[in-house]
């Protein structure tokens, strides 16, 4: 148990570590690692979730707010949205990028363990996040727990190429993605943590089988761009 405790630990403080070095360029990190399509790939979550009007939101590794915004602006300014991230800066970043919207409030915590009450939100949204976190299991748990019934898990992430060409593509232009964040950002480090994270995360079906753990019903995945990227989504019924 210690050696687990200590191996989540480290990875919670090189995850702090990383995003204490590349928050002011997070966006221009995503539009790096992803040919600048993050943005669609966001506007097809928000999409496929079709939010209502005053629904509640919480946007888990929320980071610069990007779901945030598009959650606000797709209720009409109605919903209400609280923005969830561990890393302090982060957090920070997003809300001056939003800080004319009003209906939002913020937490600093870790997706394991977040202290908001059960049953609180229509939809829980972690978008580029869950990789990064030190626990899985609990972090779809406190997933669940934190979603109505009849609430909504949605999951934007990295994920497993499934056309081969694309994939030997894309495997390459990783492979630079470090030097690329040296020459913008001025450093590499972070850049060569985050392309590690995508190769040894889960793949989509192991990801869906772990939100079924879970107790997420009606768990189902959509690719994009050939599995650049997934979105996994799934209901709490009780």
């Amino acid at each position: 148990m210690q050696d687990t405790n200590t191996k989540q630990n480290s990875k919670k403080d090189l995850v702090n570590t990383v995003f204490n070095s590349v928050f002011k360029k997070y966006d221009l990190m995503n539009d790096i690692m992803s040919f600048g399509i993050h943005r669609l790939w966001k506007s097809n979550l928000i999409d496929w979730l079709q939010p209502k009007l005053n629904s509640k939101l919480i946007d888990m590794a929320s980071g610069t707010g990007d779901m945030t915004k598009l959650f606000i602006e797709r209720t009409n300014f109605t919903g209400q949205a609280t923005m969830v991230d561990q890393n302090i800066e982060m957090l920070n970043e997003g809300k001056k990028k939003l800080e004319y919207y009003k209906n939002i409030d913020s937490l600093c915590a870790s997706a394991e363990q977040v202290p908001l009450k059960d049953s609180s939100y229509d939809y829980y949204i972690i978008s580029f996040g869950i990789r990064n976190v030190t626990d899985i299991k609990k972090t779809l748990s406190e997933a669940y727990r934190l979603l109505k019934p009849g609430g909504r898990f949605m999951c934007l992430e990295f994920s497993k190429i499934n056309n081969e060409i694309i994939d030997k593509f894309y495997s390459i232009y990783s492979s630079f993605i470090p030097h690329i964040g040296k020459a913008v950002a001025g450093d590499e480090k972070p850049y060569e943590y985050l392309i590690q994270s995508i190769k040894d995360f889960y793949n989509q079906e192991q990801l869906l089988n772990l939100m079924k753990e879970a107790k997420f019903i009606n768990a189902e995945y959509r690719n994009l761009t050939t599995g650049v990227a997934a979105i996994h989504s799934g209901w709490k019924i009780k």
